[in-house]
């Protein structure tokens, strides 16, 4: 079972860069001018890149020593990108220094802020979004020290430009992102199959080993260690070791996995069946599980409005889930794209189902991704009433169109 076609590194390297510009020119005056911010500056090490620099320079870039990227928002000149550094940045910003010597770039921002006089300045000290939180304490106070007199009081923290503008995907973006998508079920399709798994002999374990060994051939990183766990009914349960992770028939499989492709990331939880002599369907009751685990699906996509909150998107989807007896709607989506939870809209948390604080209160905004990752829970006849818990997750995005799949939603089991 082959993957669909992966780029070779030249053709990645000309989609990021294609993709960054598009996001240079649409979200980021649009992220820096709702913060009411007229400069932003990133300062970080070779070795300790903040994490919003990393997606704001080319894949093939090389980054010396010291790293300075300032944007100045020129009114109707727009945006003003400066590199600062070493860096080969491209055309996507001017170089008024590329050489690798800290005692000659600092004299340079210094002059440049005062040249440029902004009002408020953005810098990385977030506190509620990690992603917005890159600066070191030592460069935060370098900075302080080498700007002008008097500017040090017009600092404030990039965490809103950075959540807006880290969390916004371009139309160019989620074309891309339909590409990942593709190749992250591909992955899991194969693992899924009789070409991975033996019935009695294949482990939870050669299965996780497998997907990181896929993607490693592949030239792909994955988001997170992924994992691949069985559920089984109480009988099934006793008659084997508590610890064991031989995968059998009657076993469902569950797997959590995904990759970061092209500096997206992609983040899925699927399911199959081990089919039984005599089988050719995963059992009714977990079927109709299933039927409701979509259902959940559909409400909380339909909840989906521009300006809500995640806490209000949150209740919103648990109320409409309750009146229509969905059973034990839990829903836990956290946004997804440059990064893989941070940091558009937190919707509930695995453990709070209420309201989450901070991250939960971030309004929703077009071409917000997310992992629409939720879980249904209810009795199996098949088990004599055992009960599973059946989580499933899935990529998606935010346009005006309303909230969508990216790509196709698992319709059923996986049967092995």
């Amino acid at each position: 079972m082959s993957l669909p076609a992966v780029l070779p590194m030249r053709e990645r390297a000309e989609v990021i860069l294609r993709n960054l510009r598009r996001r240079l020119e649409v979200a980021l005056p649009a992220a820096m001018r709702e913060a009411g911010v007229d400069m932003w500056i990133i300062v970080c090490q070779e070795d300790d890149l903040d994490p919003i620099y990393s997606t704001l320079i080319p894949m093939d870039a090389w980054c010396p020593i010291l790293q300075m990227l300032v944007f100045h928002d020129r009114g109707e000149g727009g945006i003003e990108g400066i590199s600062i550094s070493g860096t080969d940045t491209r055309d996507l910003y001017t170089r008024p220094y590329r050489g690798q010597k800290p005692e000659e770039q600092w004299p340079i921002l210094t002059a440049l802020v005062a040249e440029r006089n902004p009002r408020r300045i953005a810098i990385n000290t977030g506190s509620v979004q990690w992603a917005a939180g890159g600066l070191t304490h030592n460069l935060h106070q370098q900075l302080i020290a080498h700007l002008p007199p008097g500017f040090s009081e017009r600092l404030v923290s990039a965490e809103p430009l950075i959540t807006h503008f880290a969390s916004t995907l371009t139309d160019r973006d989620i074309e891309t992102f339909a590409h990942v998508v593709e190749v992250s079920k591909s992955i899991i399709r194969r693992c899924y199959s009789r070409e991975a798994i033996q019935p009695g002999t294949t482990t939870t374990t050669d299965l996780e080993w497998l997907y990181w060994q896929i993607c490693a051939d592949h030239g792909l990183d994955v988001s997170f260690r992924p994992y691949f766990t069985i559920r089984r009914s109480a009988a099934d349960l006793a008659a084997h070791d508590a610890s064991d992770r031989i995968i059998r028939q009657g076993d469902f499989l569950h797997c959590d996995v995904g990759i970061r492709y092209l500096r997206l990331n992609s983040d899925h939880q699927q399911w199959a069946y081990i089919l039984r002599d005599g089988e050719s369907d995963a059992p009714a009751g977990a079927r109709a599980l299933f039927d409701h685990a979509h259902r959940l699906q559909e409400v909380f996509m339909g909840a989906f409005r521009r300006g809500l909150t995640g806490n209000e998107l949150l209740a919103m989807i648990l109320d409409r889930a309750r009146a229509e007896g969905i059973p034990e709607p839990r829903v836990y989506s956290h946004s997804l794209g440059c990064f893989l939870h941070e940091p558009g809209p937190l919707i509930g948390l695995p453990w709070e189902q209420e309201r989450c604080e901070g991250r939960g209160d971030v309004p929703l905004r077009y071409g917000n991704a997310f992992t629409m990752e939720l879980s249904v829970t209810g009795p199996i006849p098949e088990w004599n009433g055992g009960r599973l818990r059946l989580s499933v997750e899935e990529d998606v995005v935010f346009t005006p169109d309303g909230c969508a799949v990216i790509g196709q939603r698992q319709e059923g089991f996986h049967l092995v």
